[in-house]
């Protein structure tokens, strides 16, 4: 294994944390949730339509709004209102598929996950 590099005059790394990490795995599990619902709860062409699209519109709202490099800087409580809508969303997608269990389970470790990094973000 090869040592860390110098740090580079200038820049910056943030620490990461056991909930960045987490965070990250709820949104890919979120996308992941989004392309499968739309595959498998819809008819041919909409499923193509849903399984791209869904996934997509939640990345885009990621991007806009939730991202660390965030393009529209908001109110922390208009992103949490963002983040709750992608997990909402998520949470029905598997509820209509008839996974109100997994759903459930999902909501639950993403809204405590959002909540722990929301205030660590307020303070």
């Amino acid at each position: 294994m090869t040592p860390d590099p110098a740090p580079v005059p200038g820049v910056e790394r943030p620490a990461l944390s056991a909930l960045d990490i987490v965070r990250v795995v709820v949104l890919l599990v979120a996308i992941a949730s989004l392309a499968l619902w739309g595959f498998a709860s819809w008819d041919l062409p909409w499923n193509i339509v849903f399984g791209v699209g869904a996934p997509l519109i939640a990345l885009v709202l990621w991007a806009l709004f939730l991202s660390p490099r965030a393009v529209l800087r908001v109110h922390p409580f208009l992103r949490a209102i963002v983040e709750l809508l992608i997990y909402v969303g998520v949470t029905i997608a598997w509820w209509s598929m008839g996974q109100a269990l997994i759903g459930t389970a999902f909501a639950l470790v993403a809204v405590v996950a959002g909540v722990l990094s929301g205030r660590r973000a307020l303070a």
